[in-house]
């Protein structure tokens, strides 16, 4: 494998042959591109990734970032490569071309960005700047978007979401930042933001923060919440940068990971001149932010997924090379010579497992992403609504379930190393410190259940839930008969009713006010989901594999049924190899992994009220 940071074979599969990306082109929105230009980007973005970013990760993470005389400085490495990034146009890949972008499909940028979130710390600091630039690109006003957002695209200003609060945490609505009305309709900012990624740094000339804040007099709560842009640097008519704005970087986070990423505490307006403006409508903070929010929960979840793919691919490597212990066959011979130890059954069951959770996570992040460019070609308001109601759905499953599933992709890719996984001499460690923040940033999991099974399963009257089931049965449907895969595409159907049943026994629940039963199961629901949607794609994935395994059977003249002969073919023929994998990466999670959806079923069913019924006291005396 010429790198270890992504199979680009999978990756071209789920693109072209599962999602059939290329069919984009034939649409008037995407008609500029191609399938070689598609090609041509990935390659460069591969190239990036090994040559560049890659490097960086290990000293970026020893030398990371630091706070001296109110200015932060990130890891020395990070400023050439953050140059070479900027230069390469990876910043605002999906903006319009006539806003400084260069309009690609979602899917596309998602596939490209696959190779460059293994290393969190430095790529938070570019697509922190995109996100910031994107809130302008949707509610700023013109003015706004060629004083700040023109250089965020381009990576000379950067840009971050200041969001929390020391006591509000994740309740917005609790926030206490305020912002004071000035005569001339723009606003001074007062209060303390933490855990702001790239809060500071200096990679870039000025930064934009989208700070939440209320308007003095306005309503408590989320209602009474505004947004507005502080720039580092005030900005002059001319564009050229003004005075230091009033604001703070008080201290930076010493974190388990991620190092090299300035998390910071700022406290704007101590002088009581923190200049602001109004981002979009007074009160409207909360439904703008979210575009961001949601932006970043989809990157949080290609994180996992990064993580997980450079976990895997390290350990396989490193199973391949470790010899201990011998065959199962002369394990009794002690001159029997000494094996790799991907020959050994329980390594066997981790790689099996992490390749079939890097192979989902992946057309699971993809797809997503390939909801939201098919909503923006679909045909007629219906279409459009069938593949937002997907995305809508799925986003909290790509934030939690793949966050989590990442975490222990890289947990188990250490286990495999044995002891030296748990020491500095290799990476396993540090792609383990860098993912665990996944599942706690950007809305913590638990947060995510909640919106799953309180928001979005009941959107347009549980219709978006209902699509979504629909598109499942028609996989296995598509499939069931195919030869092979019969016994899997029945697991798969008999998982998809069981997760049709929990959406009726919760809407059920609701109904009879037993409101706690879904709170309390919120997040083992939305795990549960996430393997039936794992089992779904992977089911898919395996479909297109077999038919293409037999085709190349066939042209080589061997019965698909012989399993020596074709066992031979995969042995020779690397892509009878990848679509071997493919069926029996299903097979391993139908089979081992799906199973634990009927006990998520019998645990919700059960409605315990344990975690609410015992008393504070008795969790410890």
């Amino acid at each position: 494998m010429a790198n270890l940071i992504l199979d680009e074979r999978d990756q071209q599969f789920i693109l072209y042959e599962m999602l059939e990306v290329e069919k984009l082109c034939g649409y008037e929105k995407f008609a500029d591109f191609s399938k070689d230009m598609f090609d041509m980007i990935l390659t460069e973005a591969q190239k990036m990734a090994v040559e560049e970013i890659f490097p960086t990760l290990k000293e970026g993470d020893e030398q990371g970032a630091t706070l001296a005389d109110g200015k932060v400085s990130v890891p020395k490495c990070f400023h050439r490569v953050f140059n070479l990034f900027r230069e390469g146009g990876w910043i605002g890949m999906t903006f319009p071309p006539e806003q400084g972008g260069q309009g690609l499909p979602e899917s596309v940028r998602t596939a490209a960005t696959d190779w460059f979130y293994h290393n969190f710390a430095f790529i938070a600091y570019p697509f922190a700047a995109e996100g910031a630039a994107h809130l302008i690109l949707t509610y700023g006003t013109e003015q706004q978007k060629r004083k700040y957002m023109d250089k965020m695209v381009q990576g000379i200003w950067g840009g971050t979401m200041a969001l929390t609060e020391p006591n509000a945490g994740s309740d917005l609505g609790n926030m206490s930042t305020k912002a004071i009305r000035q005569p001339d309709g723009t606003f001074k900012i007062q209060g303390t933001k933490i855990f702001i990624t790239g809060g500071d740094h200096d990679m870039v000339e000025n930064i934009v923060h989208p700070v939440l804040a209320r308007i003095e007099g306005d309503p408590a709560g989320t209602k009474g919440i505004s947004i507005f842009l502080v720039p580092k640097y005030l900005v002059n008519e001319d564009g050229s940068l003004g005075r230091r704005n009033d604001y703070e970087i008080a201290n930076i986070e010493e974190k388990m990971g991620i190092h090299g990423s300035a998390t910071c505490l700022i406290n704007f307006g101590d002088n009581g001149d923190c200049y602001a403006e109004l981002l979009g409508e007074e009160r409207q903070g909360m439904k703008i932010m979210f575009q961001m929010m949601n932006e970043a929960r989809l990157a949080v979840g290609m994180q996992g997924l990064s993580s997980a793919s450079i976990a895997y691919l390290h350990a396989l490597q490193y199973t391949k090379d470790r010899l201990q212990g011998s065959s199962l066959l002369e394990f009794k011979n002690p001159e029997a010579p000494r094996v790799p130890i991907i020959q050994h059954p329980d390594v066997r069951r981790m790689l099996l497992w992490m390749k079939s959770s890097v192979d989902s996570l992946r057309a699971l992040a993809y797809f997503t992403a390939y909801c939201f460019d098919m909503e923006k070609v679909a045909k007629d308001e219906a279409e459009k609504d069938k593949w937002l109601g997907f995305a809508e759905i799925l986003t909290p499953i790509v934030k939690a379930y793949g966050s989590d599933i990442g975490f222990r992709v890289t947990e188990t890719a250490m286990q495999c190393y044995g002891g030296y996984g748990f020491c500095r001499e290799y990476p396993v460690e540090q792609f383990m410190r860098d993912e665990k923040i996944a599942s706690i940033y950007e809305g913590a999991n638990g947060i995510q259940a909640l919106d799953l099974i309180g928001r979005k399963l009941g959107m347009k009257k549980g219709a978006y839930f209902m699509n979504l089931l629909g598109e499942m049965n028609g996989t296995v449907a598509k499939y069931k008969d195919l030869n092979g895969l019969a016994d899997v595409a029945q697991d798969v159907q008999n998982a998809v009713n069981k997760l049709a049943e929990m959406g009726l026994f919760l809407a059920s629940c609701g109904k009879q006010g037993k409101f706690l039963v879904p709170i309390n199961n919120a997040y083992p629901f939305l795990m549960m989901m996430g393997k039936v949607v794992s089992a779904w794609f992977l089911l898919w994935q395996a479909g297109i594999a077999q038919q293409k395994l037999e085709e190349l059977a066939k042209a080589r003249g061997v019965d698909i049924n012989d399993k020596a002969a074709l066992a031979g073919l995969i042995k020779e023929n690397k892509d009878a190899a990848f679509y071997s994998g493919k069926v029996y990466s299903a097979r391993f999670f139908a089979k081992n992994v799906l199973p634990e959806v009927d006990a998520a079923v019998t645990a919700i069913k059960n409605e315990d009220m344990s975690i609410l019924e015992i008393a504070e006291e008795s969790f410890a005396s």
